[in-house]
């Protein structure tokens, strides 16, 4: 297994200075180099994570009738549930080998009457306390992931509250993904073809079994896993776009387990932190420069989102 760079969120939360720039630093040079770290100390407690995977292993166990009842026409897999091999990775035909139930944001305030509407969350009637699990989980995710690009604004020489206007109310998606398990000769070794994460960030709780790979420099898949008490959190497209590729969105994928393993589900529950729809994303001016001119046209976090949704066979 690779081992990615570890930082602690503490460190960076703390009043010692050296430890929030060394928290900086270590961060951003990881983003620079492998795109993914693992988090200590994240402030997503154990007790909501066991709640979060005992209520996903209840809902995918329902017959695929009741699960059905839950997938949304027209919400392009935004909320509630998409089923098996509905998604494909951006260029591959071949469907993932997965189903997922989708939980979006909830505007708690409505202050202007101009605030982004977002569509309802799916309520699960044979799992009551879903919905607000799911709400809990988003939540602390959403903290976890400011403080987390609080840091990023401050290694790209920016304030350090730069992204807090555009995360506000954003358009981040909690994902519950079921890897079911495989009952005959697989076509390809492959559950989720490569793919870059189309977000500012991804927290991934650890997944319920290894799969993960990510493609590193020297063009090798290599397995990344972390530790129970560590998430782990990778660079999206929108944020390395908006760096003109100074952070890295690495291509991960999930691969089949071992024989023995087949008979067994894999879960997944990743947060992709998205900022609001209008929220540019043009290169940052200092992420520009002789040597790295300017590699992207300028598009709003709404537009690349609808693009890459469309991608990957989720919108029509």
């Amino acid at each position: 297994m690779e081992t990615i760079p570890v930082v602690d969120l503490a460190g960076f939360l703390s009043s010692d200075t050296n430890k929030k720039n060394a928290f900086v630093n270590a961060l951003g040079s990881a983003y620079e180099t492998v795109g993914f770290v693992s988090v200590k100390n994240h402030g997503i407690p154990d007790e909501l994570i066991r709640d979060l995977y005992s209520e996903v292993q209840r809902f995918f166990s329902l017959p695929l009738e009741k699960k059905k009842n839950y997938e949304i026409k027209g919400l392009a897999g935004q909320r509630g549930y998409t089923s098996f091999g509905k998604e494909h990775a951006k260029g591959s035909d071949a469907p993932d080998l997965k189903e997922f139930f989708q939980f979006g944001q909830t505007v708690e305030e409505k202050k202007t009457g101009h605030e982004e509407t977002y569509p309802e969350n799916v309520s699960v009637k044979e799992i009551p306390e879903f919905k607000s699990t799911l709400y809990n989980v988003y939540r602390h995710f959403e903290k976890s992931g400011a403080a987390l690009l609080s840091a990023i604004a401050l290694y790209l020489k920016l304030p350090e509250r730069y992204f807090d206007e555009y995360i506000k109310d954003g358009n981040s998606i909690l994902r519950c993904i079921h890897y079911p398990p495989i009952t005959q000769e697989p076509k390809s070794a492959i559950r989720s073809e490569q793919h870059e994460d189309i977000n500012l960030i991804t927290l991934l709780v650890g997944a319920s079994a290894d799969g993960l790979q990510i493609l590193t420099r020297q063009n090798e898949w290599v397995g990344v896993t972390s530790l129970p008490e560590q998430i782990v959190v990778n660079v999206g497209d929108m944020l390395q776009r908006l760096t003109n590729n100074k952070l890295k969105s690495t291509t991960h994928r999930v691969v089949n387990p071992l024989r023995e393993l087949w008979h067994t589900s894999r879960f997944s529950m990743p947060f992709f932190l998205h900022p609001r729809s209008e929220m540019s994303l043009a290169c940052l001016e200092q992420c520009i420069d002789a040597g790295h001119p300017k590699a992207y046209k300028d598009i709003t976090a709404g537009e690349y989102l609808d693009e890459r949704l469309r991608e990957i066979g989720l919108k029509k």
